[in-house]
């Protein structure tokens, strides 16, 4: 008997990638099995426009360029030509856009998305008995598509299927016996069989509650103990619930390499990782306080007014505006008052936008990046491969509230480094969900 090996090439499919696609992740021809890949001629126009920059799709462009020059370097792109990775299918570059139905013509516009949709329908007749499938970024590039007969969906590689199911960090432990909660309190630990735990997650967080008491701990991974954890301030900034006493504790954990804050607003996600980096000063050579810049409406900056600095400013402003709050615990004769404006000014502490530090090594550094949902997987193992030696990571953000084109809850960087990277020994996460800025805030979160 003939034992059968990979599909045959009507069993293939053919995945017709978008623009956007590309931008996202340039690996992503890779992402589709053995498959078989088409790019539509306009595609590769459209990323010769955005190959010039400093941005992350400027980086992602010209590394599918380079990627596609070297597939190419004994074939010719208008054959299909095979990728190189194992049980890899073929790709090939589409120039026609002649289709039977014109699209630029059923949508009255010349506009390039309408191109990459003719290119589409030319690889659906001329490929009959094989199943064509557009992926694209764009929700409503997909709408049109679908209007055309076209099978659409989604880029999926790197997205989480059940948001509710996403790993909180923590977990509420009632009814335990009175005597075991005296004892953590006396002795500060106890081991996971004793709360009838089985293989815990490293750096899990527990309330541990009883009919008569409660205590706050975690599972410390190295000496196998659920250990008690001490709410303390840091700079004066008080933890307000469990959550926020949890994440201050994983901030100023050593042995915790890699740290994320998941929230709402006015949860103070920024506000902890800030006051918990400064309280460890000392261990570091540098704070970097950073994010991403999305500009309002996906307006580009370089058509607002000013100087560089003056356009970039008002997308900083809310980092200065939790430095300021922690300084103005103090009064400005302080020891920690003139701490905090020594470190800005020596540049100890640096507040920049995330672009600036492309390409940097980060060593000796205690990394914070603020607004981390707007960032893609591929951005955040880029932001996390560039790790050194004694430097830690904290990424903070809010999964729902989204500002980038071609993100959502489930495919932005920091919903995808929660689900992947939850067991390690030198990571912690913890979801803050009581918002603690103020009344008028919690309103707007819960009702609106």
């Amino acid at each position: 008997m003939i034992k059968k090996t990979g599909k045959s090439p009507a069993e293939k499919k053919i995945f017709v990638l978008d623009t956007s696609v590309i931008l996202h992740n340039h690996n992503s021809i890779h992402s589709f099995q053995d498959n078989d890949i088409a790019i539509p001629i306009t595609v590769l126009e459209e990323l010769d426009n955005f190959k010039k920059g400093h941005d992350t799709k400027n980086f992602e462009a010209r590394e599918f360029i380079r990627i596609l020059d070297k597939l190419s370097e004994n074939h010719s792109l208008r054959d299909w030509i095979p990728l190189d990775h194992k049980n890899g299918g073929m790709l090939k570059v589409i120039l026609d856009e002649q289709s039977d139905l014109d699209a630029r013509k059923v949508f009255e516009s010349s506009k390039k998305d309408h191109r990459i949709l003719n290119a589409a329908m030319c690889v659906v007749r001329d490929n009959p008995g094989r199943q064509v499938i557009l992926v694209t970024k764009d929700i409503n590039f997909r709408l049109k598509a679908k209007s055309l007969n076209i099978q659409a969906e989604d880029f999926e590689t790197g997205k989480i299927k059940d948001l509710e199911q996403l790993y909180t960090g923590k977990s509420l432990l009632e009814n335990v016996d009175p005597k075991l909660v005296d004892k953590i309190y006396s002795e500060g630990f106890c081991k996971p069989e004793e709360l009838e735990l089985e293989d815990p997650i490293p750096n899990h967080y527990f309330i541990i509650r009883s009919s008569k008491n409660s205590v706050l701990a975690f599972y410390n991974s190295s000496t196998q103990q659920i250990e008690k954890i001490e709410k303390r301030a840091f700079l004066k900034i008080m933890p307000r619930n469990a959550e926020q006493v949890f994440a201050l504790h994983a901030i100023t954990n050593y042995n915790i390499k890699l740290v994320t804050l998941q929230g709402v607003a006015g949860t103070g996600k920024t506000l902890l990782a800030l006051a918990g980096a400064l309280d460890q000063k000392k261990m570091f050579k540098q704070i970097y306080l950073a994010r991403p810049i999305v500009p309002l409406s996906n307006k580009e900056i370089g058509f607002l007014p000013g100087d560089i600095k003056s356009k970039l400013n008002p997308y900083m402003e809310p980092l200065w505006d939790n430095l300021k709050f922690i300084q103005h615990q103090f009064s400005e004769k302080d020891k920690e008052f003139q701490n905090i404006a020594q470190a800005v000014e020596s540049e100890k502490l640096v507040i920049s936008p995330l672009a600036y530090i492309r390409g940097r090594s980060l060593s000796d550094i205690c990394f914070i990046v603020d607004e981390a949902q707007n960032l893609t997987p591929h951005e955040v193992k880029t932001i996390i491969t560039r790790a050194g030696e004694n430097t830690k990571i904290i990424f903070t953000g809010d999964i729902r509230q989204i500002d980038t084109p071609y993100l959502d809850s489930q495919s932005n960087g920091l919903s995808y480094l929660i689900d992947r990277i939850k067991k390690h020994p030198i990571y912690a996460h913890i979801q803050l969900e009581k918002g603690e800025r103020s009344e008028l805030a919690n309103l707007a979160n819960d009702l609106m």
